[in-house]
């Protein structure tokens, strides 16, 4: 699955594709906003972990996994 991360007051978002579902991810987020200065933890598909302050995040958005499609647009 393709995550996205809007983070507050950055003009980046953090990307990255996971082997977790949806479910699993939001229960990341609710356990880490649970303990107050707790980091979110997700595992990308490489095995890497991103740390994330989930007071910092804006926005959530996931999706399925890339198609690997390429095009141009005119």
């Amino acid at each position: 699955m393709d995550v996205r991360i809007g983070i507050i007051q950055s003009p980046r978002e953090l990307t990255f594709e996971t082997d977790s579902s949806a479910e699993e991810i939001l229960s990341a987020l609710e356990k880490a906003r649970a303990g107050e200065g707790a980091l979110a933890a997700f595992t990308d598909t490489k095995g890497s972990q991103i740390l994330v302050n989930p007071d910092s995040i804006a926005y959530l958005e996931m999706g399925a996994k890339a198609s690997g499609r390429v095009g141009f647009v005119n």
